[in-house]
């Protein structure tokens, strides 16, 4: 069986006889013809693997011949072989998607590149990735094993999901499945990783930290404001780093990256808790302190991130940057995603901008909550399609294409991440225990203490106490916190849903990325 049918079209075919055989003797089989008109005629009626095409021919030339091609097969890859290297002639091919470029006179080793670059391409990369992963595998798991530090953790993590996301790219069921496990074993040696370090890092005293919620406006954010140089921070509620990475390419045709980092989420990973130590540079504890009207905890009535432009005022005015102007623009659906698409030139005129748009973290809501969007988001891989697919058409994006071009720097960053969910941990609490599935703290709690983080003191972990004897649990690795009672049901309705608020790699170590305008 031939590798792929190949359709030539060239008036002076007669001479490129022993190209065709060529191409034959590795495998192909290889149709010639003389003209655009039966070049169409034959894409009507036959299936082809790729066509070569002349640019110039009597009677239509290569580059009509290439556009009602594309009429009738629009994927089908063309290959423009021309001796004309006028520049008009390549945009215009360029424009009209061809698949490769080849100069006259062509040798039948160009060729044979170009077609095995468009047929082979997938099984090639394939191959080239699994391979490399398999090099790659023993350095991860002495990495993992080597007691990394934070920092550590955070290149490892990358390193992680920069190989989640080549893996893609392989047939391998098998690779996969190994990538997976060792994913796993990361989780869990970043869970003793946080249980052994966590409660120093975020001790009032402490001097070796990483950069987490409560300490990213004055490292992260502060240092790049510029006078006449407005900077939009754009906090996207929930977005893990591979989700980034998925918009990333999105982003890089209108901004130049400049610095891609991660910092961490501080516990619970859920919007109220570290989404307020943001704003405020506060850990929980503080902040219930310092603004006790302001402060609600999980059981109490009413919106939890309500006062987040009072926390950032407050935040600037410690910093010695009250004097700054500044906006606070909250988007929660697509009518304030439209407002703020028509009044982004305003907020030009200000040094600081912070714009928190709520999107990724409806969907992860929602897919608890729909059939459709489980059958959408089914795993990693679709969860990350579908960010690209809301962020390219979104008005975020619309909004941000409006600016580009203008002298301004652009941060983009998260509150939080969120975990894949497999598997169930029973706890047992009284009715005051809260209903996050990633953490919970009330009084009187059982649980076993090896699926679990627990701070009998919220305190040591920087969190309010909500009750006198309250304790604070947070789920591990890609576990679930479900009680006895309706126990099956739960366990099942919420297994493999996207969930956030205890201790994981994803959950954690989330972005913050820096650019400029190009």
């Amino acid at each position: 069986m031939a590798l792929a049918k190949i359709l030539w079209v060239d008036d002076e075919i007669e001479s490129l006889q022993s190209q065709k055989l060529f191409l034959e003797n590795k495998g192909y089989e290889v149709q010639t013809l003389t003209n655009g008109f039966d070049a169409i005629d034959f894409v009507k009626e036959n299936l082809v693997d790729v066509v070569l095409l002349d640019e110039t021919m009597p009677g239509i030339t290569g580059l009509e011949t290439l556009s009602k091609i594309k009429e009738i097969r629009q994927q089908l890859p063309v290959v423009l072989i021309t001796k004309n290297e006028t520049e008009n002639v390549m945009d215009e091919a360029i424009g009209s998607q061809i698949s490769d470029y080849l100069i006259k006179p062509v040798n039948p080793n160009q060729v044979l590149l170009s077609l095995k670059k468009i047929i082979d391409n997938r099984r090639l990369v394939a191959e080239k990735t699994t391979s490399a992963y398999q090099q790659e595998f023993r350095n991860l798991f002495m990495a993992l094993n080597s007691n990394p530090n934070y920092n550590e953790w955070m290149d490892l993590y990358k390193k992680l999901v920069y190989w989640e996301l080549e893996m893609e790219k392989s047939d391998s069921p098998e690779m996969r499945e190994v990538f997976q496990a060792q994913k796993n074993e990361g989780n869990t040696e970043f869970f003793k990783f946080i249980n052994r370090n966590y409660a120093s890092w975020v001790n009032p005293k402490s001097t070796d930290a990483p950069i987490m919620s409560h300490t990213l406006f004055r490292y992260k954010i502060i240092p790049h404001l510029e006078k006449g140089k407005p900077l939009f921070m754009i906090l996207i509620d929930n977005l893990r780093f591979d989700q980034w990475k998925s918009i990333q390419p999105i982003f890089a045709e209108s901004f130049r990256i400049q610095e891609e980092e991660t910092f961490y989420a501080i516990i619970p990973t859920a919007t109220q808790y570290s989404r307020n130590a943001i704003f405020a540079g506060l850990m929980p504890l503080e902040i219930e302190k310092q603004f006790p009207s302001l402060w609600k905890n999980d059981e109490e009535e009413g919106g939890k991130n309500l006062h987040e432009e009072e926390f950032l005022k407050a935040q600037l005015k410690r910093l010695n940057k009250g004097d700054i102007k500044y906006s606070y623009t909250k988007v929660l659906n697509h009518q304030d995603g439209q407002k703020l698409v028509d009044n982004i030139h305003n907020l030009m005129q200000n040094d600081l901008n912070v714009i928190v748009y709520n999107f990724v973290d409806m969907l992860s809501h929602a897919r608890t909550e729909m059939e459709v969007l489980k059958e959408l988001a089914s795993d990693e891989t679709s969860y990350r399609s579908i960010t690209a697919s809301w962020f390219e058409h979104s008005p975020l994006h619309q909004a941000l294409k409006k600016i580009a071009g203008k002298n301004l720097t652009l941060i983009v960053a998260t509150d939080h991440g969120s975990v894949r969910v497999k598997t169930p941990y029973k706890v047992i609490g009284d009715k005051q225990t809260t209903t996050n599935l990633r953490y919970k703290h009330g009084r009187n709690l059982n649980y076993e203490a090896r699926d679990v983080l627990a701070f009998r003191d919220p305190k040591e972990a920087g969190l309010p106490v909500p009750t006198v004897n309250s304790s604070f649990i947070f789920a591990k690795e890609d576990g679930y916190l479900c009680y006895p009672n309706n126990y099956s049901y739960y366990s099942n309705y919420y297994k493999n849903t996207f969930q956030h608020g205890g201790v994981s790699l994803e959950e954690m170590i989330v972005p913050i990325i820096r650019m400029s305008s190009k």
